[in-house]
């Protein structure tokens, strides 16, 4: 999910041993539908709330990390990433899940596409923000 307003990209921190900057990212929870989950995962890691998401209608396979592979199930391989797309008038406080993110940054269009370290959350700034 792509969290902006008409000048800024929201980034979050991974709470990683390394530099990993990305979007709101989430697994989908047992009969929950991929706009179900970008409404939780929203909330849960930045803790906004009761707004309207658009859903993009696209999403992308990509193989996981293995330095990620210890938060899916044993032998899931590949993850589907749902893009959605998160609109606000302005910056908003943020509050993050300290087990997820250290840190956030609200930045502009440009200086988000080259900070973020996923592939897929450039491709979704690229094909639906910028």
């Amino acid at each position: 999910m792509v969290i902006h307003t008409p000048a800024e990209i929201l980034l979050l921190k991974r709470n990683a041993d390394f530099e990993f900057w990305q979007s709101v990212t989430g697994s989908l929870e047992p009969d929950e539908q991929p706009a179900e989950a970008a409404v939780r995962e929203l909330f849960e890691e930045t803790g906004i709330s009761g707004v309207e998401l658009v859903d993009c209608q696209h999403s992308e396979e990509f193989e996981i990390s293995p330095r990620w592979q210890h938060r899916y199930a044993p032998g899931v391989r590949v993850n589907k990433e749902h893009v959605f797309l998160c609109s606000l008038p302005a910056r908003v406080a943020v509050r993050l899940s300290p087990e997820e993110h250290t840190e956030y940054v609200w930045l502009d269009y440009e200086s988000a596409f080259e900070k973020v370290s996923s592939r897929t959350n450039r491709s979704a700034i690229l094909q639906f923000v910028a």
